[in-house]
């Protein structure tokens, strides 16, 4: 039989993932293409031949996925796997026609054949939604462990923007580790906050070459929590998997691909900024969760908001900086910044659009109901400039930083600016302190 030629639709980081597990080594199959979409600029490279494996020496050709259908007739396409997050249903099943109508099978690859199995213990945590709280959860679930003796190294979801094969497997144990592997703003969020609290965390491209390196990282490795990325299910066999829930997106958890998948999967379901959703919203996400997984362990919480300098707020008109693919495909109205502000009694909230240059018009042209925020989008050094330029040109008394890095050490802000930190807090119980109790009996932790 002759090998079933595929095209991998992706975003940089399933897509190479599913790859990776299900294709990389596998004689059925010709992978003849990956397209990419949401990440700037990644169309036009390759999945390098270093990585790819002894069947693809010359690598594997990114096409921007505009180009699809003409790549499906062109290339005799036999399957298109459909390998990237948070996006509604009804995009899966219109990218679905859009490949049937061009004459190739539209398949989606599940836990089965795609997750690794590790020899230490795993947590993991997701969500339904970008922008729910997996990384505040991951937090406070990696500080109970540590405060009980437990090395955690946590794993992010892979965001290779850069280099491919030279991010095959990256270490990050400091702030001089961020800048050694040239992260984007995107990748600084999610690992800045671990490193500065003590802990080391991994991402890269390769991800059982780095659950291995997990297993024997030099500082010693007890636990591993897998920090997801947008609404994605976990790449490894989970012990403890935790999925977030999110009140001010009720209904979500059942529309959104694979966020259902996540949810359904859950041993526990953490329904998170119950102190600024509506009763309604909570009720509506409450119900669902029973419907779909009642199994499930139920934990309520709140999104504590904490300020670093609240009187850079207070009477002032400020620009509020927000997480950037929680606004964009995350579709979030509002974040912490905007919660903040308000809360902190800011005299307004500058809508940065009219001063907005480069990159960042592109933003909110290509995503127009991001409203009167500024997403904080560092793709690269030219994205970085123009939120740079964009911050330095608003007219306004003050910016507030909702984003988990410091943006003073990668921009020169020209205003007075504070930082807004969140973190989990559990309501009553069950709570996460009895969870991993429970948890580290069962694994011999302590």
């Amino acid at each position: 039989m002759s090998k079933k030629r595929v095209i991998i639709i992706g975003a940089a980081g399933r897509d190479f993932h599913n790859f990776n597990t299900y294709y990389r080594g596998n004689q059925d199959y010709e992978v003849v293409a990956f397209t990419a979409a949401q990440i700037p600029d990644i169309e036009g490279r390759k999945y390098p031949a270093e990585l790819a494996g002894d069947l693809y020496p010359a690598g594997i050709p990114i096409y921007a996925e505009e180009e699809l259908e003409k790549l499906i007739k062109d290339l005799k396409v036999d399957d298109c796997v459909f390998s990237y997050s948070d996006v509604s249903n009804q995009h899966v099943m219109n990218m679905s026609a859009v490949v049937n109508a061009a004459g190739a099978n539209f398949v989606l690859l599940g836990p089965g054949d795609t997750q690794i199995k590790s020899t230490k213990p795993v947590v993991s945590v997701g969500a339904v939604r970008t922008g729910c709280g997996k990384s505040q959860t991951s937090r406070r679930i990696i500080e109970i462990l540590m405060a009980k003796g437990v090395k955690v190294v946590a794993i992010r979801h892979p965001m290779p923007y850069g280099d491919i094969a030279a991010q095959k497997v990256m270490r990050f144990a400091s702030i001089d580790d961020m800048d050694k592997h040239n992260c984007t703003v995107e990748e600084m969020e999610e690992y800045e906050p671990h490193v500065i609290r003590g802990n080391v965390i991994y991402s890269g491209v390769d991800y059982e070459a780095i659950i291995r390196a997990v297993e024997n990282d030099p500082d010693g490795c007890d636990v591993v929590l897998w920090d997801g990325g947008n609404n994605d299910f976990p790449f490894y066999k989970s012990d403890l998997h935790v999925t977030v829930v999110d009140p001010h997106r009720p209904g979500h958890e059942l529309t959104y691909y694979p966020g259902e998948t996540t949810l359904r999967i859950a041993d526990v379901v953490v329904i998170n900024k119950m102190d600024s959703a509506d009763a309604a919203g909570i009720q509506t996400v409450r119900k669902n969760i029973a419907a779909v997984n009642p199994n499930a362990v139920v934990v309520d919480g709140v999104s504590t908001i904490t300020v670093e300098d609240p009187s850079v707020i207070k009477g002032k008109k400020v620009l509020v900086v927000e997480d950037g693919p929680t606004l964009t495909h995350g579709e979030m109205k509002i974040g912490a910044g905007v919660v903040a502000a308000e809360k902190f009694g800011a005299a307004g909230i500058v809508d940065p659009r009219p001063y907005t240059v480069g990159r960042l018009t592109e933003t909110f042209e290509k995503y127009p109901d991001i409203g009167a925020v500024l997403p904080a989008m560092g793709y690269g050094e030219v994205q970085i400039k123009d939120m740079e330029t964009t911050i330095n040109n608003t007219e306004c008394d003050a910016v507030v930083v909702a984003t988990p890095i410091d943006m003073n050490r990668i921009l020169k802000i020209d205003k007075p600016n504070t930082r807004v930190f969140y973190d989990l807090q559990e309501i009553g119980s069950p709570n996460f302190e009895e969870i991993l109790a429970d948890f580290g009996k069962k694994h011999k932790l302590f």
